[in-house]
């Protein structure tokens, strides 16, 4: 009988491997955190914190984890595998030291996290900087997407409860900032609240637009170069008198529940004024209407709001629903946008489904689960995660062209962070020597070579780069 040799190559396996780096594209994010200054802005803004004695750095501690994050983990105990590559990571704290860091952080509440999250802020504002006219701001815009997440508890942990889909945990409030279809987005604000939590609580609304607000440049956080985009959760009086009561009017974009009312005012629309739909590339979309309302079913609602309604022909086995008329599904929204084709006004509003794609990052970026017990534990968690994520737009944003600039985090850590290498100790030099038979080793090392924009000197003089 022929012998079988296996469809895989045998091999001797030995643990007495030296210089070997795991983890070694990880390098990416270290250098995104080197340039952009995130370490000494947490280390700064935690320093209220840091023991006179102590011999790991709160900041770093808290980078540490969000790393470890970014990296696939999902608990606080994963920070293990960068205190396994101290070459690469440096020095990283026990876990009884990362636990009473958070439990520190936790019994801070508020002040602890403000001081976080103006530490992100400042960070923010340096990175949109750097990155020029890769910047989610080199429109004059900025687009921020606020959706609920519904993320399920397996133990008794405080505030998981019942949820509106009749599963069991939380449902924190997330806000993006939409990077358009050229990138991907970054988180600007986190509400960690209990499972019940309505969908479409107003303060709950505000409470997280003024956190994203807070995220952002100083001239993004009044008028209308800030446009709020949230689906029908946001349709409520108490949320849109608050965005058109904020100084000069935010843009918004808010979906709205059809009522009886706008169902009869759509049936009273003429057929001449249905316009067609459009999809990114400006061509027409097959099946597709939209038409804007006017008259009494604006009454009560803030001045300046246009209420826009889209009919389109169902997919073949759609349930339909009672609000629907003559076989065509109806949604609706409403904008202050003025001066503007209310057929590209929609195509905007349809665009916030790329929020859905920034949902599935976070949960596959330390989101699945909260692993701590006490709410005020989680949401320091829900900080990290922030961070975590931060890192992982902000480096494709720095450093990345073409479509790897859309891969998301499971791309992100297949095809670089992982990647192997070797480190070799030269002179007073430290070289990471990639292996050079990985496809995506020269993608790494562009990425590092890769400088900001020339339009950026300032920020480069001053030491950022």
């Amino acid at each position: 009988m022929k012998k079988r040799s296996g469809s895989y190559p045998p091999v001797r396996v030995e643990g007495n491997g030296r210089a070997v780096v795991s983890q070694a594209g990880a390098v990416l994010l270290v250098e995104t955190i080197r340039k952009s200054g995130v370490d000494a802005a947490l280390s700064a803004a935690l320093a209220p914190w840091c023991k006179p004695r102590a011999v790991h750095d709160p900041g770093k501690i808290l980078l540490d984890l969000a790393l470890a994050t970014a990296l696939g983990g999902d608990c606080l105990a994963d920070v293990v595998m960068l205190r396994a590559e101290p070459a690469l990571f440096g020095p990283v704290a026990s876990d009884p030291t990362v636990s009473r860091l958070i439990d520190t952080l936790a019994a801070a509440g508020s002040r602890a996290l403000a001081a976080i999250r103006t530490a992100r802020a400042e960070v923010r504002d340096r990175i949109w900087q750097l990155a020029g006219p890769g910047a989610p701001n080199a429109g004059g815009q900025v687009i921020v997407d606020i959706d609920g997440v519904l993320v399920l508890a397996h133990s008794d942990k405080e505030d998981a409860t019942r949820t509106w889909k009749k599963t069991y945990g939380h449902h924190p409030l997330m806000a993006f900032v939409d990077h358009g279809r050229g990138g991907t987005g970054e988180p600007v604000a986190g509400l960690l609240r209990p499972g019940r939590a309505g969908s479409n609580t107003a303060t709950d609304h505000v409470q997280t637009t003024r956190l994203a607000l807070a995220q952002l440049p100083g001239k993004f956080r009044r008028g209308r170069r800030t446009l709020i985009r949230t689906d029908s959760a946001g349709g409520t009086h108490t949320f849109l008198d608050w965005l058109t009561a904020r100084g000069r009017w935010l843009s918004y974009s808010v979906g709205m529940t059809i009522t009886d009312q706008i169902h009869q005012a759509v049936l009273r629309v003429p057929a001449s004024a249905w316009t067609p739909a459009v999809e990114p590339g400006g061509e027409i979309r097959d099946g597709a209407w939209v038409a804007e309302l006017a008259g009494d079913v604006l009454d009560g609602w803030p001045q300046g709001m246009r209420l826009i309604i889209r009919k389109e022909r169902p997919h073949p086995g759609a349930q339909l629903r009672f609000t629907d008329a003559d076989g065509m599904r109806l949604t609706a929204f409403a904008t202050n946008t003025k001066d503007s084709a209310i057929a590209a006004l929609e195509l905007r509003h349809r665009q916030r489904a790329r929020a859905e794609d920034r949902i599935r990052a976070a949960r596959a970026t330390g989101l699945t689960n909260l692993p701590l017990h006490d709410a005020a534990q989680n949401q320091v968690w829900l900080e990290i995660v922030q961070i975590a994520l931060d890192l992982l737009a902000w480096m494709p944003m720095l450093a990345l062209t073409g479509p790897a600039r859309l891969w998301e985090p499971k791309r992100l850590r297949l095809r670089l962070f992982c990647a192997a290498a070797q480190l070799v100790t030269t002179g007073r030099r430290r070289i990471l020597r990639l292996a050079k038979h990985w496809p995506w080793t020269d993608l790494i090392t562009e990425a590092l070579q890769r400088k900001p924009s020339a339009g950026n000197r300032s920020v480069i003089a001053s030491g950022c780069w």
